[in-house]
Parts: structure tokens; C-alpha cells; sequence
């Protein structure tokens, strides 16, 4: 008898089920969501106040659901560039395996279900900024810049940048100066770390007709982008501590993360390349500056959570 129901529950739940729910799972974009997910607990732990363990733990979940929305949206509505890049055909919209249908129906009751929990368990403001996050990536962002302008990722980038200020409105019921700075932060880490991404998979957004910064103004001007924003964006995060928010644990931190992200950003200026731009290194500098990037903004705000945790 114990054979019998031991073969039923493994027919019950196979290859093929685990198969289906990694897709609907891809289509949030997990990847995405850890760094939103650690921003967002990062702007919980900085804000003043106290929220109740559980309460967190739902304001949490909410800021991870309402990315993995916007996300599926954004998949649905770029199912037909995607099925022509290669960094993006496997997805499962594009490759077949969801109908576009059904997954805007899974990205829209995620972001209804995820500000109206947002609301209940913690404040309305921190809900509204939720809103707003999805709706900027979806609308402003996906429907309108994306395919329109190559300052698509400078402005659009404002959407990854919610997280930390919807944590702290969580806490507090309200946006001050501190929140804003971190927004800043993320707002001016997004063009560096996706232009070096574009850098080498150029060749996709130029097939599809997208107007990233390499196609549209070359290679060359992308690279000192790089640089220019990089530099932009390390006195930046010096602020919570200049503005007294933060102590010399994360000071520390920011200087000698920002060290080796300004090392990165210079190799990339500075990588062989012939008259018209083209690297001649197989963009190695923009790969390990792009993978260098993803690090750097994790540990820049664990380093922040640690600060408040030691210097209180």
C-alpha cells in the first residue's frame, strides 16, 4: 500500500509540473527581484520607528510581488522583441510554454493583490509608492521609452529605485530627504550597470529595433557614459553619512566599494577597440564591469543595514 501511494505522489507531481512552475516563476524575474527584495528590507531597517515582525515580513513580500509583476507585464508586452533576441528567446512567454493571456493576468492580479495587501498590513503611502514603482516600469518605461529613446534607461530606471523609499514609508507613513537619497542612489547606479550590459549584447538591441545607447550614439559614447555616471554616483553614497544617517561602517564601505566600481567604469572607457568603437576584447571590461555592478549595490546596502545594526 505504502508502494502504491508513494508512486502516486510522485506521478502527482513530475517533471513536467516543476517544469510549468519555474516558468511562471521566471516570469517575475527573480534575479531582479533579490536586489528590489534587499533594497526594500535594507529601506525597512534604516526608516525610524518599529513595524511588527510580521508586518515587515508582508510589507516585504508586497515590494517582491509588485516587482515580479511589473515584470510579467513587461514580459507580456515585449513578448515580440524578446522572441527575436537570443539573450531572451528561452523565455517562457516567447518560446511558447505561457500564453500571453494568461501571463498579463498573472502580472496584473499580482500588482492589485500586492498594493492592496501593501495598504492593509502597513500604510497607504507605502502602497501608493508601490503603485507608483509598477506603473512607472509598465507604463513609462516599458510602453513608452523603451522603444523610443535611448534615455529610456536613465529615466526608466527610476522604477528600480522604489523599493528602498516604499520600505521606509512602510515604517514611518511618510518620504523625508533619507529615502530620497537612496532612490538617488539606485536611480544613478541603473545606467552604468545596464550600459555596460548593453555594451556586448548590442547586436540584440539593434535587431529589434531598440534605441539603447550603443546603437543609437556607438559604442564609444556609451563607455564614457559609463564613466560619467559612475562618477556621478560615488559621491552619492557618501550622503547618508555626510547627512548623519549613517556611521563610518558603511562610509568605509561605500569609498572602497566605489573604488572598484570606478575601477571597473575606467577599463570600460579604456578598452582596445578599433576607429569605430568596436571593442576588440570581446567587451571583456563591460562583462566584468556589469557583473562587478549586480555586487557592488547588494553590498552597498547590506553595508548600510550593518551600520544602523552596530552604530545603531
Amino acid at each position: 500500500m505504502s508502494d502504491v501511494t508513494a508512486s502516486s505522489a510522485s506521478d502527482a507531481i513530475g517533471p513536467q509540473d516543476l517544469s510549468e512552475v519555474r516558468d511562471w516563476v521566471t516570469l517575475l524575474k527573480p534575479r531582479v527581484i533579490s536586489l528590489v527584495v534587499l533594497t526594500g528590507i535594507v529601506g525597512l531597517m534604516v526608516a525610524p520607528g518599529h513595524l511588527a515582525p510580521a508586518l515587515a515580513i508582508a510589507a516585504v513580500l508586497c515590494i517582491a510581488l509588485g516587482a515580479g509583476a511589473a515584470g510579467a507585464i513587461n514580459m507580456w508586452y515585449d513578448r515580440d522583441i524578446d522572441a527575436r533576441m537570443k539573450r531572451t528567446a528561452t523565455r517562457p512567454i516567447p518560446a511558447g510554454r505561457i500564453e500571453p493571456g494568461a501571463a498579463l493576468a498573472y502580472g496584473v492580479g499580482l500588482a492589485a493583490a500586492s498594493v492592496g495587501i501593501m495598504g492593509l498590513a502597513t500604510n497607504w503611502v507605502a502602497a501608493g509608492v508601490l503603485a507608483l514603482s509598477i506603473g512607472f516600469y509598465v507604463f513609462v518605461y516599458t510602453m513608452w521609452l523603451k522603444r523610443r529613446t535611448s534615455q529610456n534607461i536613465v529615466i526608466g530606471g527610476a522604477a528600480g529605485a522604489f523599493p528602498p523609499v516604499i520600505g521606509w514609508a512602510a515604517v514611518t507613513g511618510n518620504i523625508t530627504l533619507e529615502p530620497i537619497i537612496l532612490f538617488a542612489i539606485i536611480f544613478f547606479w541603473t545606467p552604468p550597470h545596464f550600459w555596460a550590459l548593453s555594451l556586448f549584447a548590442h547586436a540584440d538591441y539593434e535587431r529589434v529595433g531598440v534605441p539603447m545607447l550603443p546603437v543609437t550614439h556607438g559604442a564609444k559614447e556609451t563607455r564614457k557614459q559609463v564613466l560619467v555616471y559612475t562618477l556621478v554616483l560615488l559621491p552619492l553614497t557618501l550622503l547618508p553619512t555626510l547627512l548623519g544617517f549613517a556611521g563610518w561602517v558603511y562610509a568605509a564601505a561605500a569609498a572602497l566599494l566605489g573604488a572598484e566600481f570606478l575601477r571597473h567604469a575606467v577599463l570600460v572607457f579604456r578598452d582596445r577597440q578599433d576607429a569605430a568603437g568596436r571593442s576588440l576584447t570581446g567587451d571583456a571590461p563591460a562583462r566584468k564591469a556589469f557583473r562587478y555592478s549586480l555586487s557592488y549595490l547588494g553590498l552597498l546596502f547590506i553595508a548600510l543595514a550593518v551600520d544602523r545594526m552596530i552604530l545603531g
